[in-house]
């Protein structure tokens, strides 16, 4: 389906193709069993910050940019992806409108964090913890 490594038009490649929201870091298909993040060193001004850490996990900051972060729309797609039998697909942005396959990923849980939102206030974050497989040959559409 996607080729790790390989870079994408945001909009025609992936949005034009499958749909689901074109802004924002987490795009859910409705017609299609993939749930799309993206991440961008870009926002940490939001009080986002996605990172690997020591064991390998993956680190992905939830949505909500103002206030507590909700467990609703793009967060409960996430946590619930594998009982909704959906394939979450991470990809990182490279340049304007592009991003590149990092590979598939499960949600293994996630934890709260109090971090800053847009304007500068507190507000409880999710933090989701996903393990990226990155191998080519688990990253097909069944």
């Amino acid at each position: 389906m996607f080729d790790i490594g390989k870079e994408y038009n945001r909009k025609s490649d992936l949005h034009e193709i499958y749909s689901g929201q074109s802004q924002g870091g987490i795009s859910t298909p409705a017609k299609y069993p993939l749930i799309f993040i993206f991440t961008s060193d870009a926002g940490e001004q939001h009080g986002y910050k996605d990172e690997y850490r020591d064991d390998g996990i993956f680190w992905y900051t939830g949505e909500g940019q103002v206030g507590d972060m909700k467990m609703t729309s793009g967060n409960k797609a996430i946590l619930n992806h594998a009982k909704n039998n959906k394939t979450i697909h991470i990809f990182e942005s490279t340049k304007s409108a592009h991003v590149r396959y990092i590979g598939s990923a499960e949600c293994l849980g996630y934890h709260e964090e109090t971090r800053l939102d847009r304007e500068g206030e507190d507000r409880t974050a999710f933090v989701f913890h996903l393990d990226i497989n990155s191998s080519a040959a688990n990253n097909e559409i069944l």
